[in-house]
């Protein structure tokens, strides 16, 4: 990532329901608002993305100054070489990432994997979503 000093390989997938009152094309938008590089295929009821750049996600944590909160729900999304994390989907329809917690919204969530194929998972988390103090990035 860039600023980081370090070359991050990930493969990023992300599944989005379409619901009937959706159009298929507003939800693959929804994904690229996120991961814009997201090469997006329209499966039956749903559309799946699939990326290998977060450097739009990352800033976008730091522009809405989450870092605190996301750095916790990558790191509680660690599941072996990759990070699990479902986002509203409304959300990202405005460009915003919004983690969701307990059930999903009526028209779903953005469930979200990230593969990290090197350096490493933790590695990858403190770059994306480094610790702060004072709200401000402790590692940059």
């Amino acid at each position: 990532m860039e600023g980081t000093g370090a070359v991050y390989s990930v493969e990023v997938r992300v599944v989005a329901p379409v619901r009937p009152t959706e159009g298929t094309d507003r939800v693959a938008d929804a994904v690229r608002n996120l991961f814009p590089d997201a090469e997006v295929v329209h499966e039956e009821g749903r559309v799946v993305g699939t990326a290998r750049s977060v450097e739009r996600f990352a800033a976008l944590l730091r522009r809405q100054e989450i870092l605190d909160t996301a750095r916790k729900r990558l790191l509680e999304g660690v599941r072996g070489d990759a990070v699990h994390v479902e986002l509203k989907k409304l959300a990202a329809f405005q460009g915003v990432v919004n983690f969701s917690v307990g059930s999903p919204d009526e028209v779903g969530d953005l469930e979200v994997r990230v593969r990290v194929e090197e350096p490493s998972v933790e590695a990858f988390v403190d770059a994306v979503a480094p610790p702060t103090e004072d709200g401000e990035p402790v590692t940059e």
